[in-house]
């Protein structure tokens, strides 16, 4: 839960933006609201255990020191390292990463107090904050009642998890988190909202959802133009909550790349007779046959199953529409195929006219 206001080092990234171009949107539950279905309870399956961070992982984490952590103010984090993980201490404040993200996978580990205190919101309770903006709660949420947008697994305030699927108290949990950042037009208006999907013990309880704007306690933030690479925010709300095994993917563009080649280089015309010449059968090297057919005034190519229409590229050369498949005719001095050359994917077939 966040309840706290930042200043210093990242007190640029959690302050409101002058430009408020886009209001906060509506799930149509009031926030925190007692009334809102709790989801269902379930049994996440056997204890968790550490896993190795894929190869690609930035590692922020890993039991033996805090130094890819910082303060509020920028200085080093006031937190402790005990037992391979860490742990926030009273006025620790919240710990930053040093470095920045904005599409990315989070993997995170963490125990809330094996002896559990207080209820609802007061016990074990802190939070990770992707772009210091947007909160995946954590909470103690085995056997402890509390609203449902408030508790783990919750974008805060905003999107109850599908299921809770909490430990008991003091067993370790885990978080697999894909955030992909808010992207904005030129004026600063909101382009896309984030996105998050969160995986809680290995199961999935949010699908994609939108972020209605900052995530906050008892307050409605609108989207404001912040981008770029920001640090991500582990919350000291109190609450001895510990953490381990910290990795991130940074994810690519969501950018479609396109060839810089046409996709069909070179098509030409083909007369009637031309096109005689290569319809037939052609019995596979190995067993099996291809065949050329024409259709509606255009020529395809089949393997027995769907028609692949061909592009002529000349008189002996085709390729096949919307895939990487080739063909190569071998042509008598009357321009009767004799034979063909398929290729697609990496493999490589021939095949003779019957």
């Amino acid at each position: 839960m966040q309840h706290k206001v930042i200043f210093g080092w990242v007190g640029f990234f959690l302050a409101l933006s002058t430009v408020n171009c886009f209001g906060q949107l509506s799930t149509g539950w009031k926030q925190h609201d007692m009334k809102r279905p709790l989801p269902p309870i379930v049994d996440p399956g056997e204890s968790l255990s550490q896993a190795a961070p894929p190869s690609d992982a930035v590692v922020l984490f890993d039991g033996t020191s805090l130094d890819a952590w910082r303060s509020g103010d920028g200085g080093p984090v006031k937190w402790i390292l005990r037992d391979g993980a860490m742990e926030p201490v009273d006025g620790g404040g919240y710990a930053y990463s040093a470095q920045g993200f904005a599409d990315c996978q989070l993997h995170i580990e963490w125990a809330s107090p094996a002896i559990p205190k207080g209820k609802s919101q007061n016990r074990g309770n802190s939070g990770v904050f992707l772009q210091s903006q947007f909160e995946v709660q954590i909470l103690d949420s085995f056997d402890n009642v509390t609203y449902a947008d408030g508790q783990a697994a919750s974008i805060y305030g905003q999107y109850p998890p599908m299921a809770n699927v909490s430990r008991k108290p003091g067993q370790w949990q885990s978080y697999d988190i894909l955030f992909r950042a808010p992207k904005y037009k030129e004026d600063g208006s909101l382009l896309e909202p984030a996105r998050m999907t969160v995986m809680h013990n290995g199961v999935f309880v949010q699908d994609n959802v939108k972020p209605l704007g900052p995530t906050s306690w008892m307050q409605h933030h609108p989207y404001s133009n912040r981008t770029g690479k920001i640090p991500i925010g582990l919350q000291d709300h109190g609450n001895p909550v510990r953490f381990r095994n910290i990795w991130v993917r940074e994810l690519p563009s969501e950018k479609i790349e396109q060839p810089t080649e046409p996709y069909d280089p070179l098509v030409v015309e083909l007369n009637d007779s031309q096109i005689a010449g290569l319809v037939g059968k052609y019995k596979r090297q190995g067993g099996g046959s291809y065949e050329v057919i024409r259709k509606d005034g255009k020529m395809y190519f089949t393997l027995g199953g769907p028609l692949m229409e061909m592009i002529p590229h000349s008189r002996f050369e085709f390729g096949l529409r919307y895939t990487a498949g080739l063909l190569e005719f071998k042509l008598d001095e009357a321009g009767k195929a004799q034979s063909l050359r398929f290729e697609m994917g990496g493999s490589l077939s021939q095949a003779a006219r019957e």
